[in-house]
Parts: structure tokens; C-alpha cells; sequence
């Protein structure tokens, strides 16, 4: 395939950027996107250009780095995936891709894709944690018993991998659903009781403090998100926030 890419390049976050135009070809519809991106650089560096900067590790759908804004959508056209898992066969012969960076307030562009996602790690810092006893005396975790129920929504949520992507398709930049899945996967469970109420008033304040948008019910980060979770863990969330307020 022969693709034209218009591609934001920006220094660092403390100069403008802009859209800066190339011209690829002989891309397989097997490639993967990233592959692609891997071939521009290749040829940019045989120009002596500056290849462009993009987020990546695992490329197997797990770490979340893969972040971009694909066409107007966070991690391209495809559903349920990341960047690294869309492949080429979703364009067409000649088509135009554009490829941002995901844009929020909170997650300022450190150079052309790549952003600091580093609010994300505050947010869990704030609460993101249980104690367990380890004195010796401690409960096998296979002995307590949980409503199968709880359990499933609780890996449903746990399955959140912070790429930011509820974030990026926010009109609000909320992030709630990353938020609500932190607090849900522990707050399920028996051995994240002991901080269930410190854990959501602790990552609520952190959340706001990091300046993401409120949630206004959209649905659009659900839509977008690559691990499918649910607007449900937002529901819980605040169900947790309101019995963590009046008790304190």
C-alpha cells in the first residue's frame, strides 16, 4: 500500500508543533501499525531526519505505552485493541492517516506522540494499595471465600492498563473510568476493605488535583477503551465515594 501520513511533530513541550507530511509505500496489510511507523523512521534516518518520537514496549497489547490518536480516534479505527495490535489491513490503498499524541491538560507532549502519562501513576500512588498481614500468620487468599460475581468484575476492572486512552476520547480529558477501575478491582474483594475508604477519597483528591475533567456521562472513553471496561466501575466508584464521605 501507498499511504500519505500527516504526523504531529513536536520538539518538546515547550514549543509549538505542527503537522509535518511523508509519503510511504510498499506497506503490507500485515504489517502492524507500529511496524509502519518503525518503517517511516528507518527512512527518515536515511535522511538524516529526526525520526519521529512514539511510545512502545510490550507491542503485545499489555503495557498501554502505544498511545495515539489515529484518524480522530484513540488507537486508531479498530475496537478493543491498542495501537500495537491495529493492523494495516484497516486502511485502505492511498489513504490519508493522521497521528496526534492523545491531547489533555494532564498529559503534556514530551516530543511529537509521546506524552507524560506519569498523573496516572500519582493517581494509583494515592490509594492504589492493600495491607497484608505477612507476619507469619497469613490467610491463604485461596481460603476466603468471594461471590464468583465479585470476582469476575473485580479482574474485569483489573484488566485497566493506564494507556489513557478514556482520557483521550473525553471531551472533558475525565478520568474516571481509569480511576473507577483502580478503586472497583479492590474494593470487590475482601482484602481491599481494610483501605476501601481512604483508598477512593485519596485517589478522587489526587484525580482532581492532576487537573482531569469531571465526568459527564458520555460514554466515549467506554467506546475507546482497548480492554472494554466497564462505565459501571464509574457507577461503583462514586457509590464508594459518597459512603467514604460520610463516614468521614
Amino acid at each position: 500500500m501507498k499511504l500519505k501520513l500527516k504526523i504531529w511533530r513536536q520538539k518538546n513541550n515547550s514549543t509549538k508543533g505542527k503537522i509535518a507530511n511523508y509519503d510511504i509505500d510498499n506497506i503490507s496489510p500485515d504489517m502492524s501499525f507500529l511496524e509502519m511507523m518503525d518503517i517511516l523512521n528507518e527512512q527518515l534516518l536515511e535522511k538524516g531526519e529526526d525520526p519521529v518520537a512514539f511510545d512502545h514496549d510490550c507491542r503485545e497489547g499489555i503495557c498501554g505505552m502505544c498511545s495515539m490518536f489515529i484518524n480522530g480516534k484513540a488507537h486508531g479505527p479498530d475496537k478493543l485493541v491498542t495501537t500495537c495490535q491495529l493492523h494495516m489491513r484497516k486502511f485502505k490503498d492511498g489513504d490519508t492517516i493522521t497521528i496526534e499524541p492523545f491531547r489533555a491538560n494532564s498529559f503534556p507532549v514530551v516530543k511529537d506522540l509521546v506524552v507524560d502519562r506519569s498523573a496516572f501513576d500519582r493517581v494509583q500512588q494515592a490509594g492504589g494499595f492493600i495491607s497484608v498481614n505477612t507476619s507469619g500468620n497469613t490467610q491463604d487468599a485461596n481460603a476466603i471465600p468471594i461471590n464468583k460475581q465479585d470476582a469476575d468484575n473485580a479482574f474485569d476492572a483489573a484488566t485497566c492498563i493506564g494507556c489513557g486512552a478514556c482520557v483521550a476520547s473525553c471531551k472533558n480529558a475525565s478520568a474516571m473510568l481509569f480511576v473507577s477501575a483502580k478503586v472497583s478491582q479492590f474494593s470487590l474483594l475482601p482484602q481491599g476493605k481494610v483501605e476501601a475508604t481512604e483508598r477512593v477519597l485519596n485517589m478522587v483528591k489526587q484525580m482532581d488535583e492532576e487537573g482531569f475533567g469531571n465526568c459527564t456521562n458520555t460514554g466515549s472513553c467506554e467506546v475507546e477503551c482497548p480492554k472494554g471496561i466497564s462505565l459501571e466501575n464509574i457507577a461503583r466508584m462514586n457509590r464508594e465515594y459518597l459512603k467514604a464521605k460520610a463516614i468521614k
